[in-house]
């Protein structure tokens, strides 16, 4: 194999080192450039050097010119791979720029940012002849009066722009039983200068019922690779991303997701959600990220090979000879399913012995490595202060509602009311002086 050709990883978050560990293991030097000098990710033993810069607050020009100067000092024309929707566009916008200095597969123009985009997925979806879940995306709150005529509740709310939405209110997603609580978090929640919000319908069912293809396509849109798991459980719980999950071939969902690939000429890794409908018996696409996911090293065949390394195997023009499905593997994030646990067992939808059985078989963890300690030492003590933090607001909080309490002169008709946390809602936070 030639592993002399290097490869630089965008990592802006807490991953990204999950692919140097794949790749670093087979003899690849790769280049880490993250956003935090503090990430755990940035630990591992993997990265030949870390850089550090955050593309999604410098300029696009200062960024391509960045990273230009960053491949000609490491040389060799690397491959450059992103890991989250914002570099993943970032690179799809300015491919021109890079691709003299850089090795990456060529996207056919704008596909990348439909992929992206939940609203063009759901039409390319439709176009293709792609089960997906029934959405609509109102461009006013008329729109969604209207949509109050016809809908079945529960529906799910949920941002276009997952990432813009999660930085304005916290959540990426609300599943609401009622219309009045719809219009509520409408109004609260949708900025009507540039809409964002969507209104989708709720496919019941568990985690278990999420089913994800990972796979490489090349040139000419051919999977090279490609293999499907299950989720056992969210982070957060139900509606999240995998905190555990199993490896389990679906044919339905592969066929699917290749066809569909094949349609629309994509190129180069792909990470894309169902969930399976059994109102309908159909697998209904939820998501799709052109780019490699956080879940890669989960799909990993009895060759070893993965979707990184498929990548890295065809860019470099070197045979990409997959394996055999590992049918029963498991994969955990190990603090994520820690943290999402719990609600799983309040919920009644999982036993203490059931919640012990179901880490036998996992064969790899998103932090764990024998011989990569430093990220699972790094993100350990993230954890310890994370929960710290979190039990020490609490207190703080209810020790000021109670000195609150104790200074506010007795009023008829009014009542402490807890939870409201918005500035705009009342000078008295977490508190709120309602009349009755």
């Amino acid at each position: 194999m030639n592993n002399t050709v290097p490869v630089v990883v965008i990592a802006p978050g807490y991953h990204g080192h999950a692919i140097a560990r794949s790749l670093g293991r087979l003899g690849i030097p790769v280049y880490g450039v993250h956003a935090d000098s503090g990430s755990p990710a940035a630990r591992s033993r993997y990265w030949r050097e870390n850089y550090f810069w955050d593309i999604s607050t410098a300029s696009p020009n200062e960024s391509v010119n960045w990273l230009l100067r960053l491949s000609r000092k490491i040389g060799s024309r690397p491959i450059l791979i992103p890991t989250d929707d914002y570099s993943c566009v970032f690179l799809a916008d300015h491919a021109e720029d890079l691709r003299d200095e850089f090795l990456f597969p060529n996207q056919p123009g704008g596909l990348t940012r439909l992929l992206s985009s939940k609203e063009q997925m759901y039409y390319l979806c439709k176009k293709h002849s792609i089960p997906a879940a029934e959405t609509l995306f109102p461009k006013c709150r008329d729109d969604v009066v209207e949509f109050l005529e016809s809908v079945t509740f529960p529906v799910m709310l949920k941002g276009i722009d997952t990432l813009a939405l999660r930085e304005r209110t916290g959540v990426k997603m609300v599943l609401v039983h009622d219309a009045k609580t719809l219009l509520k978090l409408y109004d609260e929640m949708e900025t009507q200068e540039s809409p964002n919000l969507m209104l989708q319908e709720y496919l019941p069912g568990g985690s278990r019922t999420v089913c994800m293809f990972d796979g490489y396509f090349d040139e000419e849109s051919n999977c090279l690779f490609g293999l499907t798991a299950n989720m056992i459980r969210q982070y957060p719980a139900n509606t999240g991303v995998t905190s555990l999950g199993v490896c389990i071939m679906n044919t339905i969902v592969a066929k699917q997701t290749r066809a569909f690939m094949k349609a629309i000429g994509y190129r180069g890794p792909l990470d894309i959600g169902y969930k399976y409908d059994e109102r309908s018996g159909q697998y209904k696409a939820i998501d799709a990220n052109p780019r490699i996911g956080r879940t890669f090293r989960l799909l990993v065949d009895s060759a070893g090979m993965d979707v990184a390394r498929a990548l890295y195997l065809d860019l470099t023009d070197q045979p990409v000879i997959p394996g055999e499905p590992l049918e029963g593997r498991k994969w955990v994030v190990e603090n994520f399913d820690l943290i999402s646990s719990p609600a799983y067992l309040r919920d009644g939808k999982l036993s203490l012995s059931e919640w012990i059985r179901s880490y036998q078989g996992v064969e790899e963890g998103f932090w764990f490595a024998r011989d990569d300690l430093a990220p699972f030492i790094s993100m350990g003590w993230s954890s310890l202060q994370w929960t710290f933090e979190k039990l020490f607001t609490k207190v703080r909080d209810k020790f000021s509602h109670w000195r609150y309490k104790e200074r506010l002169p007795a009023q008829p008709g009014t009542e402490i009311v807890q939870g409201a946390t918005r500035s705009d809602e009342s000078e008295v936070s977490p508190m709120l002086v309602r009349r009755r």
